[in-house]
């Protein structure tokens, strides 16, 4: 079958797309795969900076969306069912995927497989972020750093839906202001004196909680930002620099700054990824959540699409296309 590989820790320039073995596990649910996120550990892992180092080559992609090819026997799967899938740390990115039955899920007809492929790292990340780790309560303002990147978007699409009451996003260019006022952001403000604006914006309150996946030297910033009792959720240092915190901040304003780490939750309670899909699922199905089609790039550009994330200008989530002999079709 066709595959993206990775056969040198060289970064994204160095994938290429190439032939790999079918999986055939036999307690795994095969799927032909329609789509293929790209996410940021892609780019850690083409560089062996991620915490999961795989032997070289291998196939890259944790989530896909297409149709079930084969399930075993008591997994709730049947061929032929539409689904979305995380592989665990790699193989999604090729025509045919094994997903563990505990880490797939069965996609509502109103979301294409396209769309489908971009919504489990983002929008479980963030659900997990909000619910788990903020312990979002109604009413209160999100903001959120990247807010045009995947976890920024998935942020302002469901941060409403979880009981926020206003999401002020932050972007680095006019063109990502549209992309976020189009994910649902309440107020969008560009990166150049972002503080002074939210300030303002929130009659010197502050805000309640600040998701940033984007770290490096708006940290402090964004913990200035914060009305008493806030949250600082770190996501990720998609910009490149872990900050440091100098803990008196957070004694003299009552502020907590949270580690979300939301692969190391699930892979701690079994079940957990369930729990979530049973509370996001309905919203997608029902158009509560807005599902926007993603950035799709044929699977032959993997490494440009991979390229993207690392150099922060893709906008929105960012699918590959495979369209597999069993995935081609997409019903919805």
């Amino acid at each position: 079958m066709r595959a993206v590989r990775i056969t040198r820790l060289d970064g994204p320039e160095a994938v290429e797309l190439g032939e790999a073995a079918v999986p055939d596990d036999p307690g795994a649910v095969l799927v032909d795969v329609h789509a293929a996120g790209v996410a940021f550990p892609d780019v850690l892992l083409s560089r062996g900076l991620y915490q999961y180092r795989p032997e070289l080559p291998f196939v890259p992609g944790g989530e896909v969306a297409g149709v079930v090819r084969r399930a075993p026997e008591g997994s709730g799967f049947a061929a032929g069912d539409r689904v979305v899938g995380l592989t665990g740390f790699g193989g999604g990115m090729a025509e045919v995927a094994a997903v563990p039955p505990n880490m797939a899920f069965r996609l509502p007809d109103a979301v294409s497989l396209t769309a489908g492929a971009g919504l489990l790292f983002n929008d479980l990340t963030v659900h997990f972020a909000l619910r788990e780790r903020a312990g979002l309560r109604d009413g209160e303002t999100v903001l959120v750093h990247g807010a045009a990147g995947g976890v920024g978007t998935s942020t302002l699409r469901l941060a409403g839906a979880l009981g926020a009451g206003r999401v002020i996003a932050v972007v680095s260019t006019e063109e990502k202001a549209e992309v976020a006022k189009a994910a649902g952001a309440t107020d969008v403000v560009l990166t150049e004196g972002w503080l002074a604006r939210v300030r303002e914006l929130t009659d010197g309150r502050g805000v309640d909680v600040v998701v940033d996946p984007v770290g490096g030297d708006r940290f402090t910033d964004s913990l200035r930002s914060l009305a008493p009792a806030g949250r600082l959720l770190v996501v990720g240092f998609t910009g490149g620099e872990i900050p440091t915190v100098r803990v008196n901040r957070l004694l003299l304003n009552n502020v907590d700054v949270r580690g979300v780490s939301w692969g190391g939750w699930w892979l701690a309670n079994p079940g957990y990824l369930a729990e979530q899909w049973a509370e996001l699922e309905p919203l997608l199905a029902s158009g509560a959540v807005s599902v926007p089609e993603p950035v799709r790039c044929p699977l032959e550009r993997a490494a440009e699409a991979i390229a993207s994330l690392e150099a922060r200008t893709a906008l929105g989530k960012v699918v590959l296309e495979v369209a597999s002999q069993g995935g081609s079709e997409d019903p919805s």
